[in-house]
């Protein structure tokens, strides 16, 4: 047991340098604050919504479905033919040949609705086109919160770290006014001082793991790699429980992949009636206006045409057929990607069961434990009652303790925004 004065002076010593340090750090940290305020996570997937790159490209693909509207509305082009025939003087003056000027005009009259059902193709790929965007944002906000998730993670891990830094490198403090005095062993502060050094590495490791965090979140939301990049916030808890029933139901009602889906499926008819469509044949009327001219004589005439090809060979059969095998190939990829969806609810709800009972153990039964051993150990050995050995134990026990905490409150996080995704929600 350590008493007297020396050891209640040293103490004293090392938690005024703690203090002196510790406002010098704030002090130099203030005028070196980034620029950018914090995010909030809504603010981040914000971000990643107006800036990410494939969301600009998917929004490329609603203006190209809007041409191809356009394209399917459009009416054939009138054709106009103009003939001028100028044969020899001597022809004309033979008998043989007059001057002539034709003036023909050629128009497809299209049959079967083939207008119509090009417009009904159209339109239903626009709309696979916007759930295919409203996809890639139900994905895309997924990463985002997955990235902020991870970036909150690191900075709890990193505060810890430097907390376990902090406490030993003032009991290095204690420990060295200690040996001065002669109330420490050499082989007892050698063993505390490795023991810093261990949680000074600990706190590089923390620091990395929190830069690539801030990188990959930058990266998902359109800014250059930044290590100044914070959030703000805590992690996501929810404490109402949810339904397994409801989640699967709409999951199967409001994904938007599969809807997607449902959609293509419904162009493949809209496919196969524009095919028969095109099957039928399509009327040429014609109006010609034709003028000759000889020596003595001259005079107009004028004619109108109705021409349609013969379908003996050609029946776009072949086309038809195949509309026909593909309505059959989306109907089974509609019901493979329900079972899908279906398999993925019954995994996320089992994660997200899992860690929900992992972070409520931890909390109910491990934390309080945990930092009581700590503490009770600490004190103990600053006062002689307990070796190093046991000290050192009860920390890396509560820092094991507190990361798992931390990784758990993370996993559960996820596994809340991986539900959301699950269930189609693609509100910000």
């Amino acid at each position: 047991m350590i008493r007297g004065r020396p050891f209640i002076q040293a103490v004293l010593i090392a938690a005024a340098a703690t203090a002196t340090v510790r406002a010098q750090e704030t002090r130099a940290a203030s005028p070196q604050a980034g620029p950018d305020p914090a995010l909030t996570i809504e603010q981040a997937v914000r971000a990643a919504l107006d800036r990410n790159p494939n969301i600009l490209v998917e929004r490329f693909n609603l203006k190209v479905a809007d041409t191809a509207i356009v394209t399917a509305s459009l009416k054939p082009n009138p054709v106009v033919t103009v003939d001028v025939v100028r044969p020899d003087r001597a022809l004309v003056d033979g008998g043989v040949s007059p001057y002539e000027q034709i003036f023909r005009t050629d128009y497809v009259l299209e049959r079967g609705g083939k207008r119509e059902r090009r417009v009904d193709q159209a339109t239903l790929s626009r709309s696979i086109a916007e759930l295919q965007l409203l996809n890639t944002t139900r994905s895309l906000m997924l990463d985002v919160q997955s990235a902020f998730t991870d970036v909150q993670l690191a900075k709890l891990n990193l505060a810890l770290a430097r907390d376990n830094l902090e406490a030993f490198n003032n009991v290095v403090q204690i420990n060295t006014e200690r040996l001065r005095t002669g109330d420490l062993s050499q082989v007892e502060l050698s063993r505390s001082r490795l023991a810093a050094v261990q949680f000074q590495n600990d706190v590089r490791q923390q620091d990395a793991k929190l830069l690539v965090a801030r990188n990959r979140l930058s990266a998902l939301i359109g800014r250059a790699p930044d290590a100044s990049l914070d959030v703000v916030g805590d992690i996501r808890k929810d404490q109402q429980a949810i339904e397994y029933d409801t989640l699967r139901r709409q999951a199967l009602e409001r994904r938007p992949d599969l809807r997607a889906a449902r959609t293509e499926q419904a162009r493949s008819v809209a496919d196969l009636r524009l095919q028969l469509a095109n099957g039928k044949i399509d009327y040429t009327v014609s109006g010609e206006y034709h003028r000759q001219e000889g020596t003595d004589v001259r005079g107009n005439s004028y004619g109108l045409f109705v021409s349609a090809p013969l379908p003996i060979f050609n029946r776009n059969q072949g086309e038809i057929g195949r509309a026909q095998v593909q309505q059959q190939q989306l109907r089974t990829k509609v019901q493979a990607l329900e079972h899908d969806i279906s398999s993925e609810v019954a995994n996320a709800y089992a994660q997200y069961s899992a860690t929900r009972d992992i972070v409520d153990t931890i909390e109910q039964q491990m934390l309080t434990q945990a930092q009581d051993v700590r503490t009770a150990t600490e004190y103990s050995y600053r006062r002689g009652e307990a070796s190093f050995v046991e000290f050192l134990d009860a920390v890396r026990a509560y820092n094991e303790t507190m990361q798992s905490y931390n990784g758990a409150r993370a996993e559960y996080a996820r596994s809340l925004y991986t539900l959301d995704a699950i269930s189609g929600k693609v509100n910000p």
